[in-house]
């Protein structure tokens, strides 16, 4: 059975993430698959989108629907983008080219993350390859060194992508115990751990070992351990007024990650953002932090009450389709994926995100004639209630 057939057995994101465990090394996917300390945010975000109850509406004409929706004034053929992630050639060697590839292909946008292993340049360049309308955005963390910030926007735009992404909730990096406990550094050391671990998976270190060494394209520093290389770049100083000074610093459409609060959506829409996305970072920041889609009404609701038209994205805990309608309908324009993307991308490479993309592609479709609906527009609250537990998010 060759990979594309492989890869046709998988029907769910559920199934990738079962792929790619067999296909990687424990450390690699754990670090994809990980979260902070007790991986309560992770499960907390996890457990907001199995409370979901969907009301549908029947007697409607769904024979045509259409997933596609606007989002920074663009269209995007889904309700999706990848989310800016880290290490990425560590979880296949194909990294984000293969994943901007799949991106433009779907017709959806790609991000990259400062800590991204392809050059920025490199990135658009692919994305452009596959389509002249690929969409490219570039993810940044404020430096400790300004310069280097500016540095980096400065390549962003220079290659003609199109948003930046600014990460806000990274004071420090978070623990993350599976990443710890398994001594994983950048680029993987060949220790006796780790050589017992290539006999289960040849191909996985084989690629690693033959291809161009993994590296950080944005940074200086580019080996040893995880915490480490964070503790030496994050800037626990960042304040409003560097996202001011970033503002001014970037002519597109700047996004504002990681807000928790919706006092925090407010002082950043207030600032100008352009959209802001309600985020625990995956679940690998702080721990015990609030589900982001149920706090996602209260955003949305703050915002359109002061008149604010800065957009309100989600991401954090998305398994499937029916996981971005119901952001959708709560009040989301637009929604990332992180872990759901790089799933696919370890059980296959490029082709792996593509199957990835078919899958949610495939349940967003149908959820929605489900729902009654043909137009993401007509999603509202009426289609979604949240089952109301006894702890409070």
């Amino acid at each position: 059975m060759n990979l594309r057939e492989r890869l046709a057995h998988a029907h769910t994101i559920g199934d990738l993430r079962r792929a790619a465990q067999r296909r990687t090394p424990r450390g690699a996917f754990n670090y994809t698959d990980g979260a902070a300390d007790d991986e309560i945010s992770i499960r907390r975000a996890r457990q907001s989108f199995a409370d979901v109850v969907f009301h549908p509406s029947v007697l409607r004409d769904v024979a045509t629907v259409n997933p596609a929706v606007a989002v920074l004034g663009q269209p995007a053929g889904l309700p999706f983008g990848i989310a800016p992630t880290g290490f990425t050639r560590l979880m296949h060697t194909e990294g984000e080219l293969g994943g901007v590839s799949a991106a433009a292909a779907a017709g959806i946008p790609f991000t990259l993350s400062t800590m991204g292993t392809a050059a920025i340049e490199d990135v658009a360049r692919t994305g452009r390859s596959i389509s002249a309308s690929a969409r490219t955005w570039f993810q940044l963390y404020i430096w400790k060194d300004r310069a280097r910030s500016i540095e980096l926007i400065q390549r962003a735009a220079a290659s003609g992508m199109e948003a930046l992404i600014v990460t806000v909730d990274v004071p420090v990096g978070g623990r993350r115990l599976r990443d710890i406990r398994s001594g994983m550094t950048v680029p993987p050391a060949l220790t006796p751990r780790t050589i017992m671990e290539m006999l289960p998976h040849p191909a996985w270190w084989f690629d690693v070992l033959t291809t161009e060494p993994l590296a950080f394209s944005s940074l200086d520093q580019s080996t040893g351990s995880i915490r480490a290389l964070f503790e030496s770049m994050f800037d626990p100083s960042v304040t409003l007024e560097d996202l001011e000074w970033i503002k001014q610093n970037w002519r597109g459409p700047l996004v504002v990650k990681g807000i928790q609060t919706v006092g925090d959506a407010v002082r950043v829409a207030d600032a100008g953002a352009d959209a802001l996305v309600v985020s625990t970072h995956g679940g690998r920041q702080l721990d015990r932090a609030p589900a982001p889609l149920a706090l996602l009404p209260k955003v949305v609701s703050s915002l359109r009450e002061r008149g604010s038209r800065t957009e309100v994205w989600l991401d954090t805990g998305i398994m499937t389709g029916a996981d971005i309608l119901a952001a959708i309908a709560l009040g989301a324009n637009f929604t990332l994926i992180g872990r759901a993307y790089l799933y696919g991308l370890m059980a296959g490479g490029r082709l792996g995100v593509d199957r990835a993309i078919e899958i949610l592609r495939s349940e967003i479709e149908r959820t929605m004639r489900l729902l009654g609906v043909s137009e993401l527009s007509q999603l509202s609250h009426d289609h979604v209630s949240l089952m109301q537990r006894s702890d409070s998010f």
